[in-house]
Order: C-alpha cells, then sequence, then structure tokens
C-alpha cells in the first residue's frame, strides 16, 4: 500500500466494533503522545514525515473526536479538545498544526455545510478521512486576497489557481479549498485529494515546523459539484465561533511548545547542567540564577496553559453541543477577545520559554545531538501565523470602548 493509499478513507467497521468509548480512546492517546514524544527530535532533524504517526492518530480517533453525536461521533466538547491539541504539541507540534486545519474544516462544515454533506463528510472522517486547507494565497495585495477562481463551465464548476502554505496537504484524503466564484460569490470547495487536475507539492522549507507538510496545492481545471460547495458570507458580514476556534488550536499548539520546552529544560538543568563557580554549589540544580530562569520559565507556560484553558471554556459556552444553536454577537465577541488574550500570552510564552532553555543549559545544549533548537524554531516559525499586535489592540479597545473585534478568521 502506498503511503498515500495508507491515509485513505477506509470501510466503517460495523457499529458494535467500533470505538465509542472516550475514555478508553484518551488513554489510548496518552500513550502514543508518549511515543511520538520521543521521536519528534529526530523527525525534526532528519524532516521524516510522519505519515504512520499520524494514522496511528487517525485510528485511535483523534481526527475524528469532535465528530457530532448525531452522525455517530465522540462529539467532545471544545475544551476536551483544546487540551489533546496541546498535550499533542508539546509532543510534536508538527503533528499538532498538521492536524489543526483538519479539525477547522469539521467545524466548518458544522457551520456552513447542509445536513446531507455533513453527513457525507463527518461519516467520510468518521472513516479516517483528513479534510485539511488549501486556503491561503501568495501575491495578493493584501493577506488573505482569494484570487483562485471557482467558474461554471457547461454543466459543472471548475477550479482553478494555486495554494500555499496548504498545512498538512501530503497527509490529506481530502481538501476544503477556498476559492471566488465567477457570480460574485464566495465558496467552500470539498474535493477528494485523488480527484484529476488536483497536484500535491512537498515544497515547504520553513525553518521551524518542518514536517507540517504545508506545501502547495495546484489546481487545474478541477471538477466540482454543487453538492461539494458550501456557500459563504460576504466577508465582515456575519459573526461566528470559526475564527476564534481556529486561533484557539493555534494557541494550544504556542503553549504546548512552551511546556515542551520548559520540561525539557527541567531534565537538563537536573542531570546535565553545571554550576558556575560564582554559585558556590556543587550541583547545576542548586544554581540560584538557574532556579530563577527554570521558575521564570515555569510561570510564563503555566500561565500561558491557563490562559489557554479560560478560552476554552468561554467559546465552549457560547458554542452549544446542538448544531444550529446560535449565540448573540456581543456573545461570540466577547469570547473572540479572550481567545485572542489567550494567543498572545501563548506567543510570548512559547518564544520567550524556549530562548530561555539554553540559560539552563548553556553551551552544551546548543548541540544538535539534543536538537533543542527546534522548541525555539517551531515556535518563531507557527507564531507568525498572523499579527499578535492587531490581538492586543483589538483586546484594548474592547475594555477601553467597548468595541467588538474584527469580523474575520484572525481575531
Amino acid at each position: 500500500m502506498s503511503t498515500v493509499d495508507s491515509l485513505l478513507p477506509k470501510p466503517l467497521a460495523p457499529a458494535h466494533e467500533q470505538r465509542s468509548d472516550w475514555c478508553t480512546m484518551k488513554d489510548s492517546l496518552s500513550a502514543c503522545f508518549a511515543e511520538l514524544a520521543s521521536g519528534a527530535a529526530q523527525r525534526d532533524r532528519e524532516r521524516e514525515l510522519p505519515y504512520q504517526e499520524i494514522r496511528k492518530l487517525i485510528d485511535l480517533g483523534f481526527a475524528a473526536a469532535r465528530v457530532p453525536r448525531e452522525y455517530g461521533g465522540a462529539s467532545i466538547g471544545i475544551t476536551e479538545q483544546v487540551r489533546l491539541f496541546s498535550r499533542l504539541a508539546q509532543a510534536d507540534p508538527n503533528i499538532a498544526q498538521a492536524l489543526q486545519p483538519h479539525a477547522c474544516g469539521l467545524e466548518k462544515i458544522r457551520i456552513y455545510g447542509k445536513p446531507d454533506q455533513r453527513a457525507k463528510y463527518f461519516s467520510l472522517v468518521r472513516q479516517g478521512a483528513i479534510i485539511t486547507n488549501a486556503s491561503a494565497e501568495r501575491g495578493g495585495a493584501v493577506v488573505g486576497e482569494i484570487k483562485v477562481q471557482l467558474s461554471r463551465n457547461a454543466d459543472r464548476w471548475e477550479l482553478s489557481g494555486d495554494k500555499h502554505y496548504c498545512t498538512g496537504s501530503l497527509y490529506a484524503s481530502h481538501f476544503y479549498i477556498l476559492a471566488q466564484r465567477d457570480d460574485g460569490m464566495r465558496s467552500i470547495a470539498l474535493v477528494p485529494r485523488n480527484r484529476q487536475g488536483v497536484e500535491v507539492m512537498d515544497d515547504w522549507d520553513g525553518m521551524g515546523q518542518r514536517t507540517t507538510a504545508s506545501g502547495t496545492v495546484r489546481l487545474r481545471s478541477v471538477a466540482v459539484a454543487d453538492d461539494e460547495q458550501m456557500l459563504l458570507p460576504a466577508p465582515g458580514t456575519v459573526r461566528t465561533y470559526e475564527g476564534a476556534y481556529a486561533q484557539l488550536l493555534h494557541a494550544a499548539i504556542d503553549s504546548g511548545i512552551a511546556l515542551a520546552a520548559f520540561a525539557d529544560a527541567c531534565e537538563y538543568g537536573r542531570s546535565r547542567a553545571r554550576p558556575v563557580p560564582e554559585a558556590g554549589v556543587s550541583r547545576g540544580s542548586d544554581d540560584p540564577y538557574l532556579q530563577q530562569a527554570v521558575g521564570e520559565m515555569a510561570a510564563l507556560a503555566h500561565g500561558a496553559q491557563a490562559m489557554v484553558e479560560r478560552a476554552a471554556v468561554v467559546l465552549q459556552s457560547v458554542v452549544p453541543d446542538a448544531i444550529g444553536e446560535p449565540a448573540t454577537d456581543t456573545e461570540l465577541g466577547h469570547a473572540s477577545i479572550i481567545v485572542a488574550e489567550a494567543k498572545i500570552a501563548a506567543t510570548s510564552a512559547c518564544l520567550r520559554v524556549s530562548e530561555m532553555l539554553f540559560q539552563v543549559g548553556g553551551a552544551s545544549a546548543t548541540t544538535r545531538n539534543w536538537n533543542f533548537d527546534r522548541h525555539w524554531r517551531n515556535a518563531r516559525t507557527h507564531t507568525t501565523h498572523d499579527p499578535v499586535a492587531y490581538k492586543a489592540k483589538a483586546v484594548g479597545n474592547y475594555y477601553l470602548n467597548g468595541v467588538l473585534p474584527p469580523i474575520n478568521t484572525k481575531i
């Protein structure tokens, strides 16, 4: 079986054979996270793409965990999912980021999909499908400008153009593709990866998050059926929880990076760090300035973790289990502000803690054998997704003037 074939959906098992005990699934996932952590440094060093690791997570139910109960899923809450993403990011943030767009895709289907579309795609996900993004483009006048066209051609729609930074693309069985229709509407097209005209390129060469497979997807006259489209409202007109949800998972990944760097600093400080002569102690762990560095790292990492948890609870409160029960604009806006606060905290924590690790380890911690620099490279790469300064501005405007954040996918 080829690598791609191993990631395509499989026939559903009979109901009595499917995993339905979420507590058992969580135990299995915990063991899997430990395995992932043990190989994360090597995968980063060698750029070993984690096909089989992602396949195992799919088989354990990670990718289908938030499929609604009415469609046969475990229907876990946002708070539980955020904790899972943070723990997965602590083990390997590349894998967490590779699966983050898939989780966002499921929420888009919940928000914008028709009942028959939900039934179809949630079923595919329960069979093992990974539906990841092909949204971002290069070369526009502003970030987020969409030029990829979905055009009517005789009796069918056709999709053409290039998408970049398509995180998780090499692991995908399906794509959700943001496009501009020739009738002026915006649409999300849901198409299988193996459809004629879809080409996935392994051209991501970022300094960090090296195995997220955030490459290019080329689309050349790709056929799209009417029932493979989810029409979107005009930009800035309808507030949903979509943007806050995506940002919260990003914050969870950042907090996981901070926690991983903190854990490595503690272990290195206990087992290998040497004190300087001025400290007057025999063990590195007794050096007062090493202790001070670890104390600051603890406050940053655990503070970000708490902020992410707080934001998850608030966002969950405006996203009822039952599909289609809307929260108010004010409630959604407030939740977005709380998520923005968490993203600010997590961004600062992962960058600072991953850099402070070397205050604990010293020069010997910089060797390629440890590959500790991957934490900072991952943090710096991941936190460039959006300018956190705009989040701080929105938060300040909210608390000073009562102004809700703008309606977009970044705040």
